[in-house]
């Protein structure tokens, strides 16, 4: 009985995470989310790449590209990367000009569809005008620009440094392992920390860190198991060509982006869950 209570209560605030990410139309909301952060992410690397000319930093627009898609499966991103590229090798003389301003505009809209999300998980009534929210939007998008080129720049550089250090003491060659395995941390370490931030920001309220954290930890968990097993499935059974043609491409993708976005409003509906469990009488008694 003692092993069976803790497992009853955890089963419990799961089901009732599902229970009102259903009567949160959390599904119907998943798909808006997928839409948005699609149509998004081209003014959002047209944006980088505008930023990163102007600054002078050839091509990190593209080794960025390629970090961000580094996580999806590969015949998700195979065909969306090469669209990007082709949007990103094209000279561009309106760096930071309204060209670029309106790029970025649309991609604080995908920032948006995540601060509905999160409001309707935890029931959060926004009372904030519609300004600050926009103007929140788009600086959390210049921070996340920001971050991502200087973890390019670290990518870029680690294997110069390392290839140096070789040079000068071969034995470190034995810990290379351990060099590429902290590269995946840093990058796990940057997504969590950006999903807490997006948890703790966007939605109306307040909530502490340890509200935060177990819907983070399930979200990175469940985008892990979802990617590898959609790539699973577009390698073994799905052809989307034959359905879609000329569009297979966006529509792998958006569906690929409609299971990380139900994966990521489940870890909301999940942080709300286990808030009115501590909250409840039984719970206290």
């Amino acid at each position: 009985m003692t092993l069976l209570r803790p497992i009853r209560a955890v089963l419990s605030v799961i089901w009732d995470a599902i229970d009102h990410m259903s009567r949160d139309d959390g599904f119907v909301i998943a798909s808006h989310v997928a839409l948005s952060s699609l149509l998004a992410l081209f003014p959002f690397l047209i944006f980088i790449a505008a930023l990163t000319g102007f600054l002078g930093m050839e091509n990190m627009a593209d080794r960025i590209a390629a970090l961000l898609f580094d996580a999806w499966p590969e015949r998700v991103a195979g065909p969306i990367a090469r669209e990007i590229r082709v949007v990103l090798t094209e000279p561009r003389g309106d760096a930071l000009t309204f060209g670029i301003v309106v790029a970025l505009w649309f991609a604080s809209n995908g920032v948006e569809a995540l601060r509905v999300a999160l409001n309707r998980a935890y029931r959060a009534h926004e009372s904030r005008s519609y300004i600050r929210l926009r103007l929140q939007a788009i600086g959390l998008i210049l921070v996340g620009t920001f971050i991502l080129m200087a973890f390019a720049v670290l990518i870029v550089l680690a294997p110069l440094v390392w290839k140096a250090a070789l040079a000068y003491a071969p034995i470190v060659e034995q810990f290379t392992a351990q060099l590429n395995l902290s590269r995946y941390l840093i990058a796990t370490l940057l997504t969590g920390g950006g999903l807490i931030a997006v948890h703790a920001l966007l939605p109306a309220g307040r909530r502490r860190i340890g509200e935060i954290l177990p819907g983070v930890v399930v979200t990175l968990g469940l985008w892990l198991v979802s990617g590898a097993a959609f790539g699973a499935y577009l390698a073994s059974f799905a052809n989307y060509v034959s359905t879609y043609a000329g569009l297979a491409g966006a529509m792998t993708a958006l569906v690929f982006l409609y299971l990380v976005s139900i994966c990521f409003i489940f870890g909301g509906e999940l942080n709300a869950a286990i808030m009115r469990a501590r909250k409840s009488p039984r719970a206290n008694g």
